[in-house]
């Protein structure tokens, strides 16, 4: 950990050096002299890295020189600091100042000189620098207790992934020895009790609890029995009353329609009203994941009616005494049980061997796996992160320096639970550049979905990734995420379209791992309201603010040194001053409506968010931050960008796009780009730019852009289609692609474009189309397609069916005046179908043998279809079946009234359905029998 934090160091000295000679002056020497030392520095780290059993003075020497390298990170971002502001001032004031030398200038440059000088003392207060370091004594004494495939035993960089692709797709092939507690739970969720009824599953950490419930209350059966299902995470601090939102949020349709609009302005009173109305003729099931103590249950028990339905609810826990806590209703308590011998085996081989396809060990392999599975103690967290780690080592002999490193740490810590020893192994064995990055997620609260693109982009801003020969920085970090997903260490829980992540989170008890390490590793704080402010945060450097202390200035001490600001609580906020060295400033959905006029001057800042805050402007001179790379604006007020915005040469990503909030995604106008200058085009390192509403000369400018990956243009004129086309024809490397025109009665003529950018994934194309571009058939690497009012009178299918990778299609009011729609063949990849606003759409035809893997349906406002889709039996994948506002003949036809149609559904598990009734707007949620 700390070695990378020297690497950092290194790199910004470099920076430093390669600036002006003339406005270093004296500092350069000093800098050289600190520069040599920080390598060899990170040598010494490094190898202490790899060494699991360090000595009390090889501890020590760490953390001096960690407490060395953050003083002369403050010294090295000073001076940065003041370069910068004579940048500001102009070439002839700084010229000026250079030929005069300024007093303060003078005074400046000999402050941090003499720092500088202490830092290069105290180093050399040490004889010789091998004996210094200690070089010798961790390479020999202790070097058999490393792993040596560890954390600095080879450059992460150069390694190969091992199939962890493929491994992320697994979904239920890991899920081993739990049939027998399903079976148990099953039978207690549906006995004939009519009684409500609790549930507690017991475990520790790592046990498999959530595993268990989850692949119960996703059974199929399960969600027929009940009428209505909610599941609910607790986590030891929580507010009643958003537990409460949480349930209705669940309860009701997942529909923007259904849930009240109100509903964070509603009473305690008010919100339990709600849900006992809504649950006293219901048979319901609630899941309690993670209860941390009894008096949950009597902040909750008078949301929950017991009208003898026989209804359940079902908590996770840790702790015995909640489990059997006499609840004052019949209950029921399952202890996971570790795993046997043989599931626990089969669950390492899936994960240790899984670039093997029979996944088997390999013979001389067999004697240490199954020892190291010994050590787990049959705990499935604990096995599948082992697991994730021996899935790197290919040779007996790191094996064998993986097991003894292992035993030495279950011997040393005997105090520890096995599976955190298993976990802290892990995160010792990760390379040194994934330790920060893992570290950095437990900034983010408990159960809080981590976005992959959000967070690849803060360990940008932090500097934790590495270059690497023909890949950007944003490849290489998404490369750091997936390895981190592999080793266990990071949960998917949402992937998009193509199957890659798209939110992940942290198990709770890595989650603890990582706390603990960071509060030893002086990496972060996260107040959460669990311990006194005054005890947290000597030294750190991230702080991550997760409930409402009072005013952030109570932590002046940390923030002189603060480089990353994490504020996750959604109430309003005085931001603090001295924050000069700040890099990461995340304030996404706190309520803020102005900016502090100090924030301008963050000269090292990469990292702004004010995604869903209410800031209604930038400031005018935001051009000052000069080395920032990131800012986010979406959906937050701002309407114009200032025209500072062009002196931002560093920036990548510019998102800064708003939803129509007060429509229901259908009608034309459901985004909204945002005004720019239009020589933003002199931005040259941006990769993401959207949206960005469209002027004559940006569009002309455009085609200067060639290293945009993500482009969003809104507003575009027919005047300006030409230029667009020929900008969009020289972005080879674009994989995201959108465009709108100015008005709903504007053509877009996208069949200017000759050929598609060879790497598009993601188009969407909202405005009226003429005629289906020709360009579409060679899409070959595309996703995802949304077309939306595009009402081509053409038909568009047959263009687009025999697309090798589309997986998500998407038609609003996209065809004019069709009365059928035909998918006669093609589309082997499509998992997800959505069709909306299709007025004169009678029927719908799908021959056997089309979208094979089809597994959401959607249909919505198609006011004049009467019938189900002719052939959606042959959907046999299809899980999900969405019907909006459709007609009240199609609505019978699937309740069932008419029994000769509804075997066409029978295989679809789920099938929800909204729909306008003489009594008004009714939802309606379909379970059929469809077994796991």
């Amino acid at each position: 950990m700390a070695s990378a934090a020297v690497d950092l160091l290194i790199g910004r000295i470099v920076s430093a050096l390669e600036s002006e000679a003339s406005l270093i002056g004296g500092v350069r020497d000093e800098l050289n002299q600190l520069q040599q030392e920080l390598k060899s520095m990170k040598s010494f780290l490094e190898d202490a890295d790899r060494t699991t059993a360090q000595t009390e003075g090889e501890k020590t020497w760490v953390d001096n020189v960690r407490d060395l390298t953050y003083k002369a990170e403050i010294i090295i971002d000073e001076f940065m600091y003041h370069m910068s502001k004579q940048e500001v001032q102009g070439k002839f004031r700084r010229l000026l100042c250079q030929i005069v030398y300024a007093p303060k200038n003078l005074w400046v440059r000999h402050r941090i000189a003499t720092q500088l000088q202490e830092i290069n003392k105290t180093i050399k207060a040490i004889p010789e620098r091998n004996q210094r370091y200690g070089v010798d004594r961790v390479g020999g004494a202790n070097s058999g207790s490393g792993s040596g495939s560890g954390s600095g035993s080879h450059d992460h960089q150069g390694q190969k992934p091992n199939n962890a692709e493929d491994t992320l797709f697994v979904k239920d092939d890991d899920l081993v020895g739990i049939e027998d507690g399903k079976r148990q739970l099953l039978g207690w969720l549906m006995d004939k009790e009519l009684q409500r009824t609790v549930i507690s599953v017991f475990g520790m950490g790592g046990s498999g609890k959530t595993t268990l419930v989850a692949k119960a209350y996703n059974n199929q059966t399960v969600k027929q029995h009940f009428h209505c299902y909610a599941w609910i995470t607790v986590s030891q601090t929580y507010v009643v009353d958003d537990l409460l939102r949480s349930m209705i949020k669940e309860f009701c349709p997942a529909t923007k329609e259904a849930v009240p609009l109100d509903l964070s302005s509603k009473s305690h009173k008010e919100l339990l009203e709600m849900i006992t109305n809504y649950l006293e003729s219901k048979r319901y099931v609630v899941v309690l994941d993670d209860v941390w103590s009894h008096n949950l249950w009597g902040h909750i028990r008078a949301s929950l009616p017991d009208e003898g339905k026989g209804s359940r609810v079902i908590l996770t826990t840790r702790k015995e005494d909640v489990a059997s806590f006499n609840f004052g209703v019949k209950r029921h308590v399952h202890h996971m049980n570790p795993l046997s011998t043989d599931d626990a085996w089969k669950l390492f081989c899936m994960k240790a061997f899984s670039s093997n396809r029979s996944r088997c060990c390999p013979k001389e392999l067999e004697s240490l796996a199954h020892d190291l599975v010994a050590k787990c103690e049959g705990l499935p967290l604990a096995i599948a992160a082992l697991g994730g780690v021996m899935s790197t080592k290919h040779m007996e002999s790191d094996w064998r320096k993986a097991y003894k490193s292992l035993s030495w740490e279950l011997s040393y810590n005997p105090e520890l639970e096995a599976v955190k020893t298993i976990l802290l192994y892990s995160f010792n064995e990760l390379p040194y550049q994934l330790k920060q990055c893992f570290l950095y997620c437990c900034l983010f609260p408990e159960d809080y979905p981590i976005r992959r693109k959000r967070l690849i982009r803060l360990w940008m801003a932090e500097g934790f990734v590495g270059k690497r020969d023909g890949l950007t920085v944003e490849e290489v970090a998404d490369g750091y995420l997936m390895d981190l997903v592999c080793r266990s260490m990071l949960q998917v829980i949402w992937r998009n379209p193509s199957g890659r992540p798209k939110e992940c989170k942290m198990h709770d008890l890595v989650r603890e791992i990582a706390l603990s390490k960071s509060e030893t590793e002086k990496f972060c704080v996260v107040y959460d309201g669990k311990e006194d402010k005054e005890e947290n945060g000597t030294g750190a450097r991230r702080l991550s603010i997760q409930t409402n202390g009072g005013e952030l200035q109570s932590w002046n001490d940390m923030l002189q040194q603060l480089r990353s600001l994490l504020v996750f609580y959604d109430d309003e906020i005085s931001l603090p001053r001295g924050l000069r060295l700040l890099k990461v400033f995340d304030l996404q959905d706190v309520p803020i409506e102005k900016l502090p006029d100090e924030l301008v001057d963050l000269f090292n800042l990469r990292y702004l968010n004010l995604k869903r805050t209410k800031v209604k402007e930038l400031p005018k001179s935001i051009g000052r931050l000069c080395n920032l790379e990131t800012l986010d604006i979406r959906d937050s007020k701002i309407q114009v960008l200032p025209t500072g915005i062009t002196k931002l040469k560093k920036l990548r990503h510019l998102i800064m796009y708003r939803y129509n909030k007060h429509g229901d995604g259908n009608e034309f106008d459901y985004v909204y780009g945002t005004a720019a200058p239009a020589n933003i085009c002199k931005l040259t390192n941006l990769q993401v730019l959207a949206c960005v509403e469209a002027e004559s000369d940006l569009m002309k400018r455009l085609r200067n852009m060639t290293q945009l990956k993500r482009i969003g243009i809104t507003k575009l004129r027919e005047a300006d289609e030409v230029d667009l086309c020929i900008a969009i024809q020289k972005m080879d490397l674009l994989h995201y692609l959108f465009v709108m025109v100015s008005d709903e009665n504007e053509c877009l003529r996208m069949d200017k474009l000759s050929s598609s950018p060879p790497y598009l994934k993601t188009l969407i194309l909202v405005g009226k189309l003429e005629k289906v571009p020709r360009w579409f058939h060679s899409l070959r690497n595309l996703t995802l397609l949304y077309l939306h009012w595009s009402r081509l009178e053409e038909d568009l299918l047959p263009y687009i069916q025999e697309l090798p990778s589309l997986g998500n299609l998407t038609l609003i009011n996209a065809c004019e005046g069709r009365q059928q729609l035909c998918f006669s063949t093609g589309f082997p990849k499509l998992r997800e179908l959505s069709l909306g606003n299709f007025p004169q759409l009678k029927e719908i035809f799908i021959e056997k043998g089309v979208m094979p893997g089809l597994q959401e349906f959607f249909i919505g406002k198609c006011m004049q279809l009467k019938m189900l889709p002719h052939g959606i039996e042959y959907l046999e994948d299809l899980q999900m079946l969405n019907l909006h506002f459709v007609t009240n003949e199609l609505v019978e036809q699937i309740r069932g009234e008419d029994s000769e149609e509804q075997p066409q559904v029978r295989h679809i598990p789920c099938i929800n359905i909204i729909w306008q009734s003489p009594e008004g707007i009714k939802f309606e949620r379909l379970l059929n029998s469809k077994v796991d």
